[in-house]
């Protein structure tokens, strides 16, 4: 094995924990952005968008038809699975993409509170 020096070892460690300070702030702006994302699906780019039959604060929307996910705080792979396959009343969205529908989800799950 290789022996690196003081000045070597100093520098990996500045490059860690660098590494650690950015990567952190890039996951949250993916995570924002996929969210951003995720709103814009639920209140205007899904067609129909979800705010025309379903209430959540979060994003303004005062649909009377779904239920209001607020209450019922949906976790992400539920959103997911009836946004995939139509539940009740609720059409199946085969126009968006896997992304999307991720997006979606997220976004819902977040905004209704689910973990909180």
């Amino acid at each position: 094995m290789k022996r690196v020096g003081a000045k070597t070892a100093a520098g990996l460690v500045l490059v860690a924990s660098l590494a650690a300070t950015v990567l952190p702030s890039t996951a949250a702006g993916d995570e924002a952005a996929e969210l951003g994302e995720g709103k814009l699906l639920f209140t205007q780019k899904a067609v129909p968008p979800c705010a025309l039959c379903h209430s959540l604060a979060d994003a303004g929307a005062e649909g009377a038809v779904g239920p209001v996910l607020d209450e019922i705080k949906p976790d992400a792979a539920r959103v997911a699975k009836a946004v995939k396959n139509g539940l009740g009343q609720m059409p199946a969205y085969t126009t968006l993409s896997d992304v999307q529908i991720q997006a979606l989800a997220r976004y819902v799950a977040k905004a209704s509170g689910e973990g909180n």
